[in-house]
């Protein structure tokens, strides 16, 4: 006899129906059920009602966006049911990106319905997985990308969104690598085509975008790189991390930085997640059939391209949305993960994590971000 058929026989109700199907599938020791050659004492029948099956529902905490432009709350959430091809991951670290802040203002290109939980990549080990999964088992080290949800404790992802975690990366600089590793490798290598010996800039290169973008160009595809920052401070940490050269632009020229440190050549290729003047600076810089790619807008303004100096200098404006390879062309997305995984291992690229905080302190961490104060990834710790 199945526990919902037994419930209706002794008297549960139908109540006891709607909530088992609100909680997620649980094994029978999960709703305090013991095997037992008795009926009665296998559903644990004198002691079962709808409040201990409530009970018995699995929880987690989680960040939960319930108004726009409003401070994010922490509530516990219960758990879903799987679907046949999906998996539960136990979550340990999430990235905080530029995205996730302007979802939570209603500013980004996907529109979410609230309330919901934000982050898009995260590490941790799988709990459970359904009944048509293959790819992975309870246990296994991973990273997923999601468009929301992965601010918790908990995240349900299908199958296909998760990657083994190799052995040697750790969960903290798994979880800096999906969005902008991601973003890095498809701009530099896939869009750009960087070649070795070419020199690239990179604007707001002190964030975890720009970070990575330096580990790429400069660690794995062997380029020369210059770094655009704000800061002193910022320009000296994109050294330490892997660029030739770097330029202040709060205090100058970036188009005459990058000529004197280019002979007035030039560079081959940008990596620009600035916009506004920078972008055009940035322009102005390319050498002859040189590459300019657009990965985001951080300065706010989104630029118009003049199309006579796409001509005069047979140049090329590109753009990279990450996230919409996942449509689009599914095999580039993924190995552009598997890459960076791999690159990892190998310790060809170093993640630069900036800061870590906790899941109650997720309103401080978007605050680093906006702010502007944050180097590196941003990451929330589920420990």
């Amino acid at each position: 006899m199945t526990a919902p058929l037994a419930g209706l026989r002794w008297g549960l109700g139908p109540g006891w129906l709607l909530r088992l199907k609100r909680c997620r599938r649980s094994a029978p020791w999960d709703l305090g059920i013991r095997s037992s050659s008795s009926g009665k004492e296998l559903l644990g029948l004198f002691s079962l009602n709808n409040d201990i099956l409530l009970q018995s529902c699995r929880n987690y905490q989680a960040v939960l966006c319930t108004e726009l432009t409003k401070p994010l709350i922490i509530r516990n959430l219960p758990s879903p049911s799987l679907q046949p091809h999906e998996v539960r991951v136990g979550v340990r670290y999430c990235g905080v990106n530029f995205a996730d802040i302007l979802a939570c203002k209603g500013l980004y290109q996907k529109k979410h319905c609230l309330p919901f939980t934000p982050g898009m990549e995260f590490s941790g080990m799988v709990m459970e997985t359904g009944a048509n999964v293959s790819t992975v088992q309870e246990g296994d080290r991973v990273i997923g990308v999601t468009g929301t949800s992965a601010m918790a404790g908990e995240c349900v992802a299908d199958q296909k969104m998760l990657w083994p975690i190799p052995e040697g990366v750790s969960y903290e600089e798994a979880a800096a690598l999906p969005v902008s590793y991601g973003t890095a490798i498809l701009a530099l290598d896939h869009r750009a085509h960087t070649q070795p010996g070419e020199t690239v800039l990179v604007t707001a290169a002190a964030g975890a975008t720009g970070l990575a973008a330096i580990d790429v160009a400069a660690n794995v595809l062997k380029a020369k790189v210059i770094a655009a920052a704000g800061s002193d401070y910022k320009c000296n940490l994109a050294l330490q991390k892997g660029a030739a050269h770097s330029v202040n632009y709060t205090q100058g020229s970036l188009k005459e930085g990058v000529k004197k440190l280019t002979d007035n050549r030039g560079v081959n290729v940008v990596l620009d997640a600035v916009g506004g003047d920078i972008f055009k600076e940035a322009l102005h810089s390319l050498a002859w059939e040189g590459r300019i790619v657009v990965v985001g807008f951080a300065g706010g303004a989104i630029p118009s391209v003049p199309a006579n100096l796409l001509l005069l200098k047979n140049v090329s404006a590109l753009g990279v949305f990450w996230g919409r390879y996942r449509e689009e062309d599914f095999p580039v997305f993924s190995s552009s993960l598997s890459s960076a995984l791999w690159y990892c291992q190998e310790r060809r690229i170093q993640p630069h994590v900036g800061a870590v905080f906790k899941l109650e302190e997720v309103n401080e961490a978007f605050s680093r971000v906006t702010q502007r104060k944050s180097t590196g990834k941003v990451v929330i710790s589920m420990q």
